[in-house]
């Protein structure tokens, strides 16, 4: 339902929501991750946080956009596994439509029990803003929305 959902919105939709779905590849110790995000509403963000004439979307300074996108997920996406804080790598975009997906990765976890996510995406400009956060870690999949009042979620998995 949640994909039927995203995909009916127009560019000048009413709902505010990103979906981050997070998946732990065991066999290549890697944690990726993918975040989906309206580009208008990115758009926006980046040009009032870092460039008022910045466009997504139209393959013009595409390194400069990757610097802040990364920059700006970086401060708003924080993870912990096994209650260890981790940084992710950003392996690039791709646009569909009016969604943009963001892919990070997370390299070297060997196993995963406890999985922490706090996700501020675009709180600072939406205050309806929601965020999906889906997970699939040992073979269980997991799912929780998070709002500007609760902004992280801590998943077990055993």
């Amino acid at each position: 339902m949640l994909f039927f959902v995203f995909l009916s919105f127009t560019p000048a939709h009413k709902f505010y929501v990103s979906i981050t779905q997070i998946d732990f590849i065991q066999d290549q110790k890697a944690v990726q991750i993918t975040a989906r995000i309206f580009t208008d509403d990115l758009e926006k963000l980046l040009r009032e946080r870092y460039e008022e004439n910045i466009t997504l979307n139209v393959l013009d300074d595409e390194a400069q956009i990757d610097m802040y996108i990364t920059k700006y997920i970086k401060q708003k996406i924080q993870l912990k596994i096994n209650g260890e804080m981790r940084e992710f790598t950003f392996l690039g975009k791709e646009y569909e439509n009016d969604i943009m997906y963001c892919y990070f990765e997370i390299l070297n976890v060997n196993s995963i029990d406890e999985f922490e996510i706090k996700n501020q995406l675009l709180f600072d400009v939406f205050k309806e803003q929601e965020n999906i956060i889906k997970t699939k870690i040992n073979g269980q999949h997991k799912s929780f929305i998070l709002t500007r009042q609760n902004d992280n979620r801590t998943f077990l998995y055993q």
